[in-house]
């Protein structure tokens, strides 16, 4: 696993598309419990070099009931993005993950965290490239992630822009991030 991080931590395939130097940002370990797979880190993230290390991560850590000590534990969870690098700035946000990194580095991850027991799902991107049969929209499929567990649960992004979202879909409160949090607190002890 130590191998395979670096060789990410290093990779530089969509050099040429990025705003800024490569930075991979993952966590993972063979024994975490737990995969976020997210979108692609933003500019903080990238700057820090910390994934989830902004305001989206501190409100996935909230629907999460943990704090960051759990959170940034590889045996907790792994965080792996769709993209592992900052893709640059689009009209109405950051730029879709880069497409290279999922099918080069996604499944020499996973064959070496055998101890997974719930995959999150963060995000269109994630959602697409890993439901077996998602539905139409993003919304759909959330609100359906009682179909995708015991193996994955899909969410909205936990970006502020999504506050919108979340006051018209008062469901995800209620039923999910509940649901979400009883699931990890069951496999945290």
């Amino acid at each position: 696993m130590d191998k395979l991080l670096r060789e990410i931590r290093h990779c530089t395939i969509c050099a040429s598309y990025l705003p800024c130097p490569p930075n991979p940002i993952v966590q993972a370990g063979k024994r975490s419990k737990i995969l976020i797979i997210g979108q692609a880190p933003g500019q903080k993230v990238n700057d820090t070099g910390i994934p989830w290390n902004d305001a989206s991560g501190n409100e996935l850590r909230r629907w999460l009931g943990v704090g960051k000590e759990q959170f940034y534990n590889e045996d907790i969870f792994a965080l792996v993005p769709m993209g592992f690098c900052y893709p640059g700035k689009g009209t109405t946000g950051d730029l879709p993950p880069r497409p290279e990194c999922a099918p080069t580095w996604h499944d020499l991850l996973l064959r070496q965290m055998a101890n997974v027991q719930l995959t999150l799902l963060i995000g269109q991107y994630a959602q697409k490239y890993y439901l077996p049969t998602p539905k139409a929209t993003l919304t759909e499929n959330v609100k359906a992630f009682r179909e995708f567990l015991p193996v994955y649960l899909p969410l909205v992004h936990p970006s502020p822009r999504n506050k919108m979202w979340q006051k018209k879909n008062p469901w995800f409160e209620q039923d999910v991030v509940t649901e979400l949090r009883k699931i990890v607190g069951k496999l945290l002890h």
